[in-house]
């Protein structure tokens, strides 16, 4: 299991885990960070973890010190890692992980603990995880809504849906049954499969058999490709959308001519440039996005990156807030977080604006999507 340590600046890795103090910190806020850098969701945890590189090394004067776990996808290690944070690295502050069985494990230990936790994956926020647990990707159903409007924009009336079949695929069905039935669609086909399969052909054969309009795939990172290359190879001519998981360079390098004419859901991170200057996302938007292509490369932008990013924007917010009543280490100052985390309005950052409530813990509107589509091999805005 791989460990970061990112204080003045990101440090090498290490495998053995230092014995740390057993009195409470005081002299730094510790954040403790377990996402996916390993397995089918490292396309998503990589620019997590990579963009954790142009994040501040100290909010209000105090230091931070970020510790970085790998789980792989896996709920059980993701747990291991929150409780580590819990009991060995004293953590004021959780977040992750990069796909959502894991971050709903690390919610469930931070909300024990009574530990601000940040989810870096669309999760069901239920009421045993909502008093600590807050999500920095957008809520499923904003995302959906922009997805069935252009379909019914485009005379869409039929949809075949292909998703995960676990939790994050069950959101996106339940959505399109919520949201997208009552607007006058209807689901012609739903077919699942797991993270880690190789192919898809008889689900992709059960749904061209079916043929509807337009296809949702409700998966993410690279594997979102796998069905999209499928139904284009197997002669679907219909619409393709794809989630906000999905919106990542890596997707079209995967799914390569397949990817041309895909609609997807994304975060304004990925094209602040179009935004008019009032955007409150474009500043932070750029930011990151200069820094992040300026060490990995043109077009390496990611939606996952944001999700990182823009929760320490959010943490440089709250925690002078939070400085002002309790001292790091305790759990006031843990408590501290989360009231800031409610009474701080309009949070800008390079994915929306957040405003979280004590019912609303993705805090986000329409300000936090955009509609995008491939052409000639690049993202640009769909109409």
């Amino acid at each position: 299991m791989k460990r970061f340590y990112l204080t003045a600046a990101i440090a090498a890795v290490t495998l053995a885990l230092p014995t740390l103090p057993a009195l409470a910190q005081t002299a730094e806020i510790t954040v403790g960070i377990t996402t996916t850098t390993t397995g089918p969701g490292a396309a998503l945890g990589i620019p997590e973890r990579n963009a954790l590189e142009f994040v501040p090394k100290e909010i209000g004067g105090v230091p931070l010190k970020v510790i970085v776990l790998d789980d792989g996808g896996d709920p059980t290690t993701a747990t291991t890692n929150a409780r580590r944070f819990v009991t060995e690295s004293k953590a004021d502050v959780i977040m992750g992980s990069a796909v959502t069985p894991p971050t709903i494990a690390v919610s469930n230990v931070a909300n024990e603990a009574g530990i601000p936790h940040f989810g870096l994956s669309p999760f069901p926020i239920t009421p045993e995880r909502m008093k600590w647990s807050v999500a920095m990707p957008q809520p499923i159903p904003i995302m959906g809504k922009v997805l069935y409007e252009h379909m019914k924009a485009h005379n869409v009336k039929t949809v075949g849906y292909i998703g995960y079949s676990d939790s994050y695929g069950d959101l996106w069905f339940n959505d399109l049954k919520a949201q997208g039935v009552p607007m006058g669609l209807t689901i012609a086909d739903e077919e699942r499969f797991a993270r880690p399969d190789t192919s898809v052909t008889g689900q992709v054969l059960k749904l061209v058999a079916a043929n509807p309009d337009a296809i949702l795939v409700g998966a993410s990172g690279t594997a979102a490709a796998l069905p999209q290359t499928e139904l284009r190879e197997r002669g679907y001519q219909g619409l393709i959308y794809q989630t906000h998981g999905a919106a990542s360079m890596d997707f079209i390098r995967i799914a390569g001519k397949a990817a041309e004419g895909v609609l997807m859901a994304s975060g304004p991170v990925m094209d602040p440039e179009d935004q008019p200057d009032s955007a409150l996302t474009k500043k932070p938007g750029m930011a990151l996005n200069s820094a992040y292509e300026g060490k990995y490369g043109p077009n390496s932008r990611s939606q996952f990156a944001g999700h990182s990013y823009d929760a320490f924007e959010i943490l440089k917010r709250v925690i002078p807030v939070a400085l002002k009543t309790a001292k790091p280490g305790t759990p006031e100052f843990r408590e501290a977080i989360r009231q800031a985390l409610l009474s701080e309005r309009e949070i800008a950052a390079s994915q929306g604006v957040y405003n979280f409530t004590e019912k609303d813990r993705y805090g986000l509107d329409d300000r936090s999507r955009i509609l995008l589509t491939v052409k000639d091999g690049k993202y640009t805005l769909a109409k």
